[in-house]
């Protein structure tokens, strides 16, 4: 079964060579529309680098060894917040080539479009899907085991460039079906028209991504977690005899964060230590979801200030 990391570089290796292809093959045909789509992938393969980097330094720092001792060091509240930090620039960067892309298409409309060799471009459309539609569903299947968010925005990446391309043959074999025909003058347009449209298409879809990162990296309470901490907190000021409780939780990519604290009426008698470390194991298994992604801290004080 392979890792998260696995996969991802795979998913690398496939992009450059998609890329590599592209660019060669739009070049050799005159087409900017096979051209951006190699150069698009370029930038999806640089992107997965990146997120195949940070996804090395979370597995690290959460795995046991001389290496996750010295990155604890300097690091000691992990690795987590990068995540959303990728997601963000890799959601960002892909919308802009879109754009970027677009802005050329309409430009090349309104100088008479472009000449392209289209049986050359039909060859590259018709190899391309089948890769992009390939990879899309190894992604979907591998992660409904690893559940990966930068598996997720890949598998998305993926259809992404199999939606552009599907749209790239389709024109492309229009465009050859019209030669020595009465429409053959709008074979010039074929190229920047659909590449404008793909265009469009494509610009929101990384817009889901992109706020769920900057949700992550502003530390957005997650509606559902803050929800289910405080029914737990709740009935174990209500069980144990609380005066009320503070819950602070946040999702910071894959790591949720929590902080409890349960504010005790003065005068209590002492307890013991391991009592308290008890009480503290009963609220996070009633939390649940432990893991080296969650970061939950517990604490108990008759001073409102300290939970405030």
């Amino acid at each position: 079964m392979l890792s998260e990391r696995s996969i991802l570089r795979l998913s690398i290796a496939v992009t450059v060579f998609v890329a590599a292809f592209g660019i060669i093959i739009g070049l050799l045909s005159g087409s900017f529309a096979i051209v951006f789509d190699g150069i698009y992938s370029l930038a999806d393969a640089g992107m997965t680098i990146v997120a195949l980097l940070v996804a090395n330094l979370i597995a690290s720092s959460t795995a046991s060894g001389s290496l996750r001792t010295r990155l604890v060091e300097h690091f000691t509240m992990g690795f987590w917040h990068l995540e959303p930090m990728v997601l963000l620039l890799n959601g960002v960067l892909l919308m802009g080539a879109a754009i970027y892309a677009l802005i050329n298409a309409v430009g090349s409309l309104m100088t008479g479009g472009r000449a392209l060799e289209f049986d050359i471009a039909i060859l590259y459309a018709a190899i391309t899907l089948v890769t992009c539609l390939a990879m899309a569903i190894f992604d979907r299947r591998a992660n409904r085991r690893i559940k990966s968010d930068f598996l997720k925005l890949d598998e998305k990446a993926w259809v992404m460039s199999g939606g552009i391309t599907a749209a790239l043959l389709v024109a492309f074999v229009i465009g050859y079906l019209i030669q020595g025909t009465s429409y053959q003058y709008l074979s010039p347009y074929i190229d920047p028209l659909v590449l404008a449209l793909v265009c469009l298409v494509i610009i929101p879809m990384p817009i889901g991504t992109v706020r769920q990162a900057l949700a992550d990296i502003l530390l957005v309470t997650p509606a559902s977690l803050k929800q289910q901490v405080d029914e737990v907190a709740q009935e174990i000021v209500a069980r144990y005899g609380f005066l009320s409780h503070r819950a602070y939780v946040a999702r910071v990519g894959r790591g949720r964060q929590i902080e409890l604290y349960f504010i005790a009426p003065t005068g209590w008698p002492a307890r013991k230590i391991e009592e308290w470390d008890a009480l503290r194991d009963e609220i996070g298994q009633a939390i649940g979801g432990e893991g080296p992604d969650r970061w939950l801290t517990i604490a108990f004080t008759t001073d409102r200030e300290w939970a405030d």
